[in-house]
């Protein structure tokens, strides 16, 4: 949220719209699932969802550093998101090897 917000005040409007969209999808997916999973599959679409919408995040992340949007530090941001990737990652193929 703060990357958003300093992206917005460099009027960087599409960059913090595309990147707040994708990065509180992945929370909003596995919430959800936490909350309301109907079933395993149920579980896996959403944890999968969740895994495509990180890997969305880390592209607009990327996307920001290479073409110097703003000035920031987007090596923590990076870090995390990647290892937010694995984790999700990690979960869907256990999951699927469980069904």
């Amino acid at each position: 949220m703060k990357l958003v917000k300093l992206l917005r005040e460099h009027k960087e409007y599409v960059f913090a719209d595309q990147l707040l969209r994708s990065a509180t999808s992945i929370g909003a997916n596995v919430c959800d699932e936490a909350g309301a999973g109907q079933n395993k599959k149920d579980f896996i679409a959403k944890m999968a969802i969740a895994s495509k919408e990180a890997r969305e995040t880390g592209y607009w992340l990327r996307l920001i550093e290479k073409g110097k949007i703003i000035r920031a530090d987007m090596k923590p941001y990076l870090n995390e998101i990647e290892q937010i990737i694995k984790i999700l990652t990690k979960i869907v193929k256990t999951s699927q090897q469980n069904l």
